[in-house]
C-alpha cells in the first residue's frame, strides 16, 4: 500500500438556494440531510454517483465510506489530483426508506442538470447503471456495454464505469474501473498541458 495516500473527507459544497426546494424530493426526510456535492466545486472532472453514502458511524463520528474509500483510491492510482474532482449525485439524500425510485430520479434530474451547467467541467463522469440510464435517457443502458470509451452527454467528453461498490463487491472489476480513470486522466492531462 502507497504511503502517500490518505483517505480524506473532502469538504462538501455549501447549499444553493435551490436546495430548499428539493427537500420536497420524497428521498428526502428528517433523518436525511441533503449533500449537493463535496469536493472543488470549480473541478473540471465532475463524478456522478448515484446517491450519498453514510456520513457517520453509530456514535455520530464523520467518516469515508467504503464508496468513497474506493473512489479516492482510484482516483490516486489513476494520477488525478483531488482538487481536479468534484463529486455529486443523481439524488441528493441518501434514501432511508423505500421509496418510488423513477419518480425520485425525475425529480431530481434537473437539478442535476442545472448543477452541471452552473459547474461547466471539462469532463463528466458516470458511474453505475442507475446514473447511466438518468443521464443518457435510456433504461436499457448499462456500464458493461457502455465503459472504455468515449460519449458526449450535455455537450461534455463523458466516460461512464463501474459504482465503485459494485467494484468493492466484485474485485474483479477494478482493473476496468482503474482502465477507465486512467483513460481520463490520459485525456485530461493532454488537454491540461
Amino acid at each position: 500500500m502507497d504511503s502517500n495516500f490518505l483517505l480524506r473527507i473532502w469538504p462538501e459544497e455549501t447549499l444553493p438556494l435551490e436546495a430548499a426546494s428539493y427537500e420536497q424530493c420524497e428521498v428526502c426526510t428528517e433523518k436525511s440531510r441533503i449533500i449537493w456535492g463535496e469536493g472543488n466545486p470549480k473541478a473540471p472532472i465532475v463524478i456522478i454517483l448515484d446517491n450519498p453514502g453514510a456520513r457517520e458511524n453509530k456514535e455520530g463520528e464523520e467518516y469515508v465510506c467504503g464508496t468513497r474509500q474506493t473512489l479516492q483510491r482510484a482516483i490516486y492510482e489513476a494520477n488525478l489530483k483531488a482538487d481536479d474532482i468534484y463529486i455529486t449525485y443523481l439524488l441528493k439524500c441518501r434514501p432511508l426508506q423505500k421509496y418510488d425510485k423513477e419518480r425520485a430520479r425525475l425529480f431530481s434530474m434537473p437539478y442535476l442538470v442545472q448543477q452541471i451547467e452552473t459547474i461547466q467541467p471539462k469532463f463528466i463522469v458516470c458511474l453505475g447503471d442507475t446514473v447511466v440510464q438518468a443521464m443518457f435517457d435510456d433504461s436499457e443502458a448499462h456500464v458493461k456495454n457502455l465503459r472504455g470509451s468515449w460519449h458526449i452527454i450535455m455537450g461534455y467528453p463523458t466516460i461512464v464505469s463501474y459504482h465503485p461498490l459494485a467494484v468493492r463487491r466484485r474485485p474483479n472489476l477494478m482493473n476496468h474501473f482503474m482502465r477507465d480513470l486512467e483513460m481520463l486522466a490520459h485525456r485530461y492531462y493532454n488537454i491540461k498541458n
